[in-house]
């Protein structure tokens, strides 16, 4: 084999979209072995994606990006208009949550040359570009994967799991005998991006006609993105003319005002299959679910698959756990991607009324829900969003100050030098037990100490601002009180997983059984 094509790996990775490379790159930052794989030559420089919430940037903060690996533009409010009963919902999207903008727009290719750049600064990472799966079979030796490379020459890599990233049309889910579940929507839409686009438009908007629904928002670049719906009748062909795109644009820029970048007929999806995962194969992002673009969460919703299973098959390659602990990611994961796929259809169903009377109905009915207070905040700040919340899974079950199987909120604090950063870096790349206001190190003895490092568990203290007494050697200054007391009361602690999940919480003087049970969950690693 070429030198630079490695016989065997941990993990085979196929396909290096965004997904793909956040795989790759968390996978890299655990210290596992990963070959990554893409039919492509290059990055797609046609921009498809284009919106992320505060969850995918916490994530993409996890894999290690920089808050200026890409450019991004903050959206102040997302509007959704009926041209027969006028605004009818403005969702609020200023400001931050756990360090974060709620909604940002972004250029794809920028978003995946930074995750790319990254994925490849860690040892143990190799990429082949151009390169296709052609199929694999697995036995007790693990998954032997055929590869036809750049040169058409054939090789075989051995791999102990293999992730498919492969998109909507994935080669390993088909493979594994998966189907999407679920229909699709009938719905032609034409996406036009353009730059230099005259005037100061700044958010996101929803033209909710039934005669053509109309979504357009503004981008990094200089770029506006409109998504036209296709009308019975009309083909891809005709609605990429430069003459129907003129006529479309028209109430926005005059023919000549504006560059367009990119234009494409595609068709919106709302499917997911059954399963994510069948014996050491897993699904990640539109291979395993696809969600129509009203609510955004398309590409998030593929991030979050890649933040809940990259750290558990690296804790199982590197035996800090058994692998049993694997089947908890279709088990957490497509409960949430299913409620994501479910909010997006009841979006796309005020962003496409069928007729006027329905628009006139839907519209007017959503326009008297927001005069009730309390709907309207619901409503306008995002309430029907599900939250990422797990009620089955890799946690302790009950009820408990934090919600176990919830993410623990991100705060601004302080290090012992003086140095301002987020909490999730304080965290780091670890199973963290975490202590608020006190040092739960001092409840522990120096076995269990040693036993929690050997599992991959580190010990982190968040104290008040200005609080001098009692800091132990990992102790970090809450500068906003969001962790203390805001998350935990003083003299809490709690169990993190890599992904910021909370595993299980107590008084701080239960820090020694918090362990213990944490590590039962995890299982009896191989070694």
């Amino acid at each position: 084999m070429n030198p630079s094509i490695p016989e065997s790996v941990d993990v085979l990775v196929v396909g290096y979209g965004p997904v793909g490379a956040a795989v790759t790159a968390l996978l890299g930052r655990y210290g596992v072995r990963t070959l990554v794989i893409d039919k492509a030559p290059d990055i797609l420089l046609a921009p498809r994606a284009i919106a992320l919430d505060n969850e995918a940037l916490r994530i993409l903060q996890m894999v290690g990006l920089a808050e200026d690996a890409f450019e991004k533009v903050a959206i102040p409010h997302v509007r959704m208009h009926c041209p027969h009963v006028g605004e009818f919902a403005r969702v609020n999207t200023s400001g931050s949550v756990d360090g974060h903008p709620k909604l940002v727009t972004f250029y794809q290719p920028d978003l995946e040359r930074a995750l790319r750049k990254q994925a490849e600064s860690h040892a143990g990472i190799s990429t082949l570009s151009s390169t296709e799966m052609l199929d694999f079979v697995e036995d007790s030796d693990g998954i032997h994967v055929r590869l036809r490379l750049a040169d058409a020459r054939e090789v075989t890599v051995r791999t102990r799991y293999l992730v498919g990233a492969d998109g909507a049309g994935s080669k390993v889910r088909k493979a594994i005998g998966q189907d999407f579940e679920g229909k699709t929507y009938a719905e032609d839409w034409l996406i036009v991006d353009a730059q230099d686009v005259p005037g100061n438009f700044d958010h996101v908007e929803f033209i909710c006609d039934p005669k053509r629904p109309t979504p357009h928002m503004v981008a990094p670049g200089g770029r506006i993105r409109w998504e036209f719906m296709l009308q019975p009748g009309e083909t891809r062909e005709e609605m990429e003319q430069d003459e129907t795109i003129a006529r479309l644009l028209a109430p926005w820029a005059k023919a000549g005002e504006l560059k367009i970048e990119r234009k494409a007929v595609y068709r919106f999806h709302a499917r997911s299959c059954e399963r994510y995962s069948r014996g050491h194969v897993f699904l990640v992002g539109d291979a395993a679910h696809i969600t129509p673009p009203f609510v955004g969460q398309g590409l998030v919703a593929g991030l979050r698959d890649a933040a809940n299973l990259a750290w558990k098959i690296a804790w199982v390659v590197k035996d800090r756990a058994a692998p049993a602990i694997l089947d908890s990611y279709d088990q957490e994961r497509r409960p949430h991607a299913t409620k994501m796929i479910a909010l997006a259809r009841f979006m796309g169903s005020l962003v496409m009324p069928s007729s006027r009377l329905m628009a006139i109905l839907v519209h007017g009915t959503m326009m008297l829900l927001r005069r009730v207070p309390g709907l309207r905040t619901y409503f306008d700040e995002l309430g029907v969003k599900p939250k990422n919340e797990y009620s089955a899974g890799l946690f302790a079950k009950g009820r408990s100050r934090l919600v176990r199987g919830g993410t623990l909120p991100q705060a601004l604090v302080r290090d012992g030098q003086g140095r301002h950063l987020l909490s999730d870096d304080a965290l780091g790349a670890a199973l963290t037990l975490v202590g608020f206001g006190l040092d739960p190190a001092t409840h522990l003895s120096a076995q269990m100490r040693a036993d929690w490092v050997r599992r991959g568990g580190r010990i982190v203290q968040f104290c008040q601002r200005g609080e001098a007494l009692y800091r132990g050697e990992r102790a970090f200054e809450d500068l906003s009180g969001a962790l203390v007391p805001g998350a935990a009361p003083y003299g809490w602690c709690a169990v993190l997983r890599p992904d910021r999940t909370v595993v299980t919480d107590g008084p701080l003087d239960e820090a020694g059984s918090l362990i213990t049970g944490t590590l039962r969950l995890l299982g009896a690693p191989t070694a």
